[in-house]
C-alpha cells in the first residue's frame, strides 16, 4: 500500500464514504458460515485475544519478537512500518530463521528513522552505503532490516539495519539463492527532494552482517515496483506493480543468480487481446479494451520487450500498454509455487480489483518453455482464481506466501476508517476454498504484511504495519495438508 494513498484517504474520510455500506464485524470472520461454497472451516474459530493484539484460533498461539521503536543490536533504533519479509535458514543451525524485513517508509510522509534524527550520527553509520539522502541531510528512511531468530528459546538473537536510503521499500520477494529483492513502490526523485530518482529493486543478502551498500538493479525497470517471485526452474524474475492501471513484469536475467548484470524486461500481454483491461470495474466495462473476465477463465500470454527501462518520466506502464500489455488493478503480493507434478505457478493479488473492487487473486502458468524463443509453441496461461465478491470473506489482498501444505496465505490491507472494518489474515487452498487464520482487532487497524513461513514449516512470521509488530506464529498447522511440495 502507497503511503501518500493511504495518507490522503485517512486525512479526508474518503475511505469512510466509500466503505462505510459495509460492515466487517469479528462474527464474520468466520468464512464458512457466510458463504459455504467459497469458504471452509479449517482451523476452527477465532478465539478473542485477552490484550487485544491478535486473535487466533484454538492451539495457535503468537510470540511478539519485535516491535518498531525498540533498541537493535546495532545500536539504533527499530524502523517503523514492517511490511514485506522472508525467511532463510541458518546454516547448521536449523533451530533458528533469518528475517529480512522491509520497512515502508518515505521521509516526506513518515519522518521517523533509526538515527533519532541525529544527522551526524547516521553520515558517520552509513558512510557510503547509502543509496540516497533526502534534501542533502538525513539518508532516505527505507530500507531494510535483518532478524535472527531462535525458535527454541523464542527470542530474537540480532538484529540490525541492513539497507538504507531506498524509499517506501514496500515489499519484494526471496531469491532460490539466498538473497531478499526490496522494492521502491515509488516514482519520487529529484522533483520531490531527493538526490536521485527512485522506483528500484535492491538486493540484500540473507548472509549480511550489517549494513550492505545500496546497489539498483536499474534493468530491473524504473516503476512502483510491489513484489517479486522467482521461478527456481528458470531463475526468471516475475515483478508487480501498485497502480489502477499496473501491468504485469518479467525479468530474464542476462546472468543466472546474478541480477546486477542485466537482463531483458518484459511486460505480458493476452493473445488476441492487446492492452485488455482486466480489472473488471463496472465503470469500465463500456470501454472498447475492457473485457469481463470470469472466474477460472483461461487465457493464452506472450511478452513484449520494454526499452527505456529507467526513464526519469515514470512512464513504463504507459509505454507497456501502447505495446498491448494487459492492465490490472494495484497489483500487489506475488508467490512462486512449484507443485508435486512440477507444474509451475505464479500466483499475484490485484488489490482493487474485481466488480465490487476489493479484490482478485490471479494465476499465471509459465510455458513449458518460458523466456526462450519456443515459449509461443505452448504459451503460457493466465487465469482468474478468485475474485473477491464480499467483504466478510476477503477483502483487499496484498502480500502473498505459500504455505508448506500449498494453500495460498493472503494478508489482508483495507484502509477503511469504519469501527467495524478488520483486517484478516486468509487461506485459500488450490480448489479456491478460503479459510480464516487471524485477525487484527487493535484499533490503528493495520495491515497485514510480510506473511512467510520458517525454513522448517513450523512457524508462521507476519507483520502488522501499523503501530510496527513482527509475529511468530505456532499452532497445528499440520492440520491441513494439499498437493505442493516446494515453493519459492
Amino acid at each position: 500500500m502507497g503511503l501518500s494513498r493511504r495518507h490522503f484517504l485517512k486525512n479526508t474520510g474518503a475511505a469512510a464514504l466509500a466503505l462505510g455500506a459495509f460492515r466487517h464485524l469479528p462474527s464474520q470472520a468466520q468464512v464458512y458460515s457466510i458463504d459455504p461454497i467459497n469458504g471452509i472451516d479449517k482451523y476452527g474459530k477465532l478465539i478473542k485475544d485477552a490484550v487485544g493484539i491478535l486473535d487466533l484460533p484454538l492451539g495457535f498461539s503468537y510470540n511478539i519478537i519485535s516491535r518498531s521503536g525498540e533498541r537493535m543490536s546495532d545500536g539504533l533504533i527499530t524502523p517503523y512500518s514492517p511490511d514485506g519479509m522472508a525467511a532463510f535458514p541458518v546454516k547448521g543451525k536449523p533451530h533458528q530463521s533469518l528475517l529480512i524485513r522491509n520497512h515502508e517508509l518515505h521521509p516526506a510522509h513518515i519522518k521517523t528513522d533509526s538515527f533519532g534524527s541525529d544527522i551526524a550520527r547516521a553520515r558517520k553509520f552509513v558512510g557510503d552505503k547509502a543509496y540516497d539522502f533526502f534534501h542533502n541531510e538525513m539518508p532516505a528512511n527505507g530500507g531494510t532490516t535483518n532478524l535472527l531468530f531462535d525458535h527454541h528459546t523464542g527470542k530474537l538473537e540480532h538484529s540490525f539495519l541492513s539497507l538504507i536510503g531506498t524509499v517506501d521499500n514496500c515489499s519484494g520477494g526471496a531469491t532460490p539463492w539466498g538473497s531478499w529483492l526490496s522494492c521502491e513502490e515509488t516514482e519520487d526523485g529529484l522533483n520531490q527532494g531527493f538526490g536521485k530518482n527512485h522506483g528500484f529493486v535492491f538486493e540484500v543478502p540473507s548472509t549480511a552482517t550489517g549494513l550492505v551498500e545500496a546497489i539498483p538493479l536499474t534493468a530491473m525497470g524504473r516503476f512502483k515496483h510491489e513484489a517479486c517471485a522467482v521461478d527456481i526452474t528458470t531463475g526468471i524474475v516475475y515483478m508487480t506493480e501498485d497502480h489502477e492501471r499496473g501491468i504485469f513484469y518479467r525479468f530474464i536475467p542476462n546472468q543466472p543468480k546474478v541480477l546486477a548484470a542485466g537482463g531483458r524486461l518484459q511486460a505480458m500481454v493476452i493473445i488476441d487481446q492487446a492492452a485488455t483491461n482486466t480489472r473488471n470495474w463496472q465503470e469500465d466495462i463500456e470501454q472498447k479494451k475492457a473485457s469481463i473476465i470470469a472466474v477460472h477463465q483461461t487465457m493464452n500470454c506472450k511478452w513484449v520487450d520494454l526499452d527505456d527501462v529507467t526513464s526519469p518520466d515514470g512512464d513504463l506502464s504507459t509505454r507497456g500498454e501502447a505495446k498491448g500489455a494487459a492492465i490490472f488493478a494495484r497489483c500487489e503480493g506475488i508467490s512462486f509455487a512449484l507443485q508435486k507434478n512440477k507444474k509451475r505457478e505464479v500466483f499475484f493479488s490485484a488489490t482493487t480489483g474485481g466488480n465490487k473492487k476489493i479484490g482478485q487473486l490471479w494465476r499465471y502458468q509459465p510455458s513449458p518453455h518460458e523466456g526462450t524463443t519456443r515459449e509461443q509453441e505452448h504459451p503460457a496461461t493466465l487465469d482468474l482464481f478468485f475474485e473477491a465478491t464480499d467483504r466478510s470473506v476477503l477483502e483487499a489482498p496484498d502480500n502473498l506466501t505459500i504455505a508448506p501444505w500449498g494453500d495460498l496465505i493472503i494478508c489482508e490491507d483495507s484502509y477503511s476508517t469504519a469501527a467495524d472494518d478488520f483486517n484478516y489474515l486468509r487461506g485459500i487452498t488450490p480448489k479456491g476454498k478460503i479459510y480464516t487464520i487471524a485477525m487484527n482487532p487493535q484499533k490503528q487497524k493495520g495491515e497485514f504484511c510480510g506473511a512467510c513461513f520458517s525454513p522448517d514449516g513450523s512457524t508462521l512470521f507476519v507483520n502488522i504495519q501499523t503501530p510496527g509488530i513482527t509475529f511468530a506464529i505456532t499452532g497445528p498447522w499440520g492440520k491441513v495438508r494439499t498437493n505442493a511440495t516446494k515453493t519459492g
